[in-house]
């Protein structure tokens, strides 16, 4: 009898925490059309975490790209009431790695000396042919005052 109950209540222990496991989860749009024909979320934020999905910039130049690329993750930043300084991890993903070192001015700029961890990869092409540059951005909330 003893097993009997001893497996009841791990069964029903394992139904509650399964339970317990969802997530909160607030989603930011820039309110154009590839945002839900692609199936994607501009951004993510969970718990104290925000994740920005690849962020493609306009213009004919690498430099002009990056501009507008940056601007995008600032746009993102601050509807989520943050700053470049949340920043702690960029992925940038280009078709001419020798191109976005040399545009790689605009981004210093853009971050003022507090780089986050960086992982540059040079791919064949991006989502958008057009594109030169993707760059996706996890960035953390400050914590609440008392924690």
């Amino acid at each position: 009898m003893k097993p009997v109950l001893f497996v009841f209540a791990l069964l029903f222990s394992f139904s509650v925490s399964a339970q317990n496991n969802t997530i909160t989860k607030k989603k930011f749009h820039w309110g154009t059309e590839s945002d839900t024909t692609a199936g994607y979320t501009q951004a993510v934020l969970s718990g104290s975490v925000l994740y920005i999905s690849g962020t493609v910039g306009m213009g004919k130049t690498m430099e002009e790209q990056f501009r507008s690329v940056y601007g995008g993750i600032d746009r993102t930043l601050k509807h989520f009431g943050l700053t470049v300084a949340n920043i702690v991890k960029e992925n940038l993903y280009t078709t001419d790695i020798e191109a976005a070192k040399n545009a790689n001015s605009v981004r210093k700029l853009f971050y003022k000396g507090d780089y986050p961890a960086a992982t540059w990869v040079q791919i064949s092409r991006l989502y958008m042919q057009e594109a030169l540059v993707e760059v996706e951005i996890i960035a953390h909330l400050p914590p609440l005052k008392g924690e």
